[in-house]
């Protein structure tokens, strides 16, 4: 029987799916620097992770009986995977299972940032029944998404999900992205209606100067995709929000661009010094925060686990 770590765990639909192909799957989360020891003396031949463990160079040379490692959602920065695949391990993950969560989120934050709801759900328990006209004067001066720009930095499934939400409500949309020209996107709706939008992609300092809110949603990198000249270019006043990876945004500068009012309000799911972010984020009044959540919806899970175990099936069958 070939033997599974689910390290990160995996939803009860995706296990139940691995048990009924006949494997071995096991979801006991395992210590980091224990792990390959696990891995050796368990006969394990597939890992699968999410964001928490990490896949490098010297696991998978300790591990030679490894035949697969599963990545629960899009990014892969966590695996060597060039390297694993050059030592003949399938590395797979599941890169449409959570766009959707991912995009809802954003305009969870979106929403929240655009009525003060991050801070007002701070204020009213402490002051709501003191202080209540107090507080109604200082959330009242709200705005409405309908009729504005949201630019999209990364326009892969996750930034696509993200724009069909924005045309759905009525927003303008500007998307940027380093490997496109354009993109075709199919809004559905219920009675089977559709609608095709054909996205130009701008360019990237236009989009900057043109937006009222950005949503960046591309891979981790080795270098600030918004830095202090990026913030300099927006419009004065806009939302930002990151649910792509931490270190995409220079978070000292995002501090002072909303200290100065430049930004208005920033929503964070990812930080650069995950699971310890910086204390001056955790407490900013206008910072909408949520801990890396942006995969983690039951149903994305679902997706997730269920289209692991059709992966492996595939090549293990």
């Amino acid at each position: 029987m070939i033997n599974i770590l689910a390290n990160d765990g995996i939803s009860q639909s995706g296990k139940d799916a691995l048990d009924n192909a006949g494997f071995n799957i096991s979801t006991i989360t395992v210590a980091q620097e224990q792990l390959a020891n696990h891995i050796q003396s368990n006969d394990i031949a597939v890992l699968l992770v999410r964001s928490a463990t990490t896949v490098r160079k010297d696991l998978i040379d300790r591990c030679p009986n490894l035949k697969i490692i599963g990545r629960g959602g899009v990014g892969m920065d966590n695996i060597d995977v060039e390297y694993a695949r050059s030592k003949g391990i399938n590395v797979i993950n599941t890169p449409a299972a959570s766009s959707s969560s991912v995009a809802e989120l954003v305009f969870a934050h979106l929403y929240g940032g655009v009525r003060f709801l991050h801070e007002s759900n701070r204020n009213m328990p402490l002051e709501g029944d003191s202080n209540f006209k107090k507080l109604k004067k200082a959330y009242a001066k709200g705005v409405e998404l309908r009729g504005k720009t949201i630019g999209i930095v990364g326009f892969g499934r996750i930034g696509r999900e993200t724009a069909k939400i924005a045309l759905g409500i009525g927003m303008k949309v500007l998307a940027y992205d380093k490997f496109l020209k354009e993109a075709s996107i199919t809004l559905n709706f219920s009675h089977e209606k559709s609608v095709e939008f054909n996205i130009k992609i701008s360019k990237f300092n236009y989009l900057l100067e043109n937006s009222d809110f950005i949503s960046l949603h591309v891979p981790a990198q080795k270098e600030f995709i918004i830095d202090k000249k990026q913030f300099e270019l927006m419009k004065d006043g806009v939302g930002i929000i990151n649910a792509a990876r931490g270190g995409v945004l220079n978070e000292v500068e995002l501090i002072s661009a909303l200290d100065s009012g430049k930004v208005s309000f920033a929503g964070l799911d990812t930080f650069e010094n995950e699971p310890k972010p910086e204390i001056k984020l955790l407490m900013h009044p206008n910072i909408s925060l949520t801990p890396h959540i942006g995969a983690a919806t039951n149903e994305a899970q679902d997706r997730i686990g269920k289209e692991l175990a059709d992966q492996i099936s595939n090549i293990l069958n």
